[in-house]
């Protein structure tokens, strides 16, 4: 009957098995541990780092007047605008499609603005002369400083502006 008592006694806690089995999970949970503290500390001295995001600068000088004679267009893709010289004098354009925000591409051949994602057409004046675009390109700040072109894209004026150089 010894044998059978033996056999019906359940085995006793510190066994060479369950040892093993317990140091691998302490070991496991203390690497998860390891883990996200280090996790913890990277975010922590990103966070003390500065994270600027530097955008190109909106206001930027051409020239002098008298380098763009009248009938000129001068495209300038950096910064998404177009400079128009006429007669009267001068003004700016967006290049940004007013339908969805495509960049146009100024056709000289056939003196006008042509967007190819979907087709629209302005004339030189940033009208809609076909496609979908809803809007006139928009005009963009041009002024006269210290005998210099300079355009701010990050303002708007009227769709009649124009900057008249004596």
């Amino acid at each position: 009957m010894p044998l059978l008592d033996d056999l019906s006694m359940p085995a006793t806690e510190g066994a060479p098995d369950d040892l093993g089995r317990r140091r691998f999970l302490a070991l496991l949970g203390s690497g998860a541990l390891g883990v996200a503290a280090l996790g913890t500390g990277i975010t922590g001295l990103r966070f003390l780092e500065p994270q600027v995001l530097f955008e190109e600068e909106t206001r930027f000088g051409l020239g002098r007047p008298e380098e763009f004679p009248p009938g000129t267009v001068l495209t300038l893709p950096k910064h998404k605008v177009y400079v128009v010289s006429t007669k009267e004098g001068f003004f700016a354009l967006s290049s940004v499609c007013t339908h969805l925000g495509c960049m146009t591409r100024y056709d000289k051949e056939h003196a006008q603005i042509a967007c190819p994602c979907h087709g629209s057409r302005f004339n030189l004046e940033g009208k809609v002369t076909a496609g979908p675009a809803p809007h006139p390109l928009p005009r963009v700040e041009i002024v006269l400083d210290r005998g210099l072109l300079v355009v701010d894209t990050a303002h708007r004026v009227a769709p009649d502006a124009l900057l008249k150089v004596a």
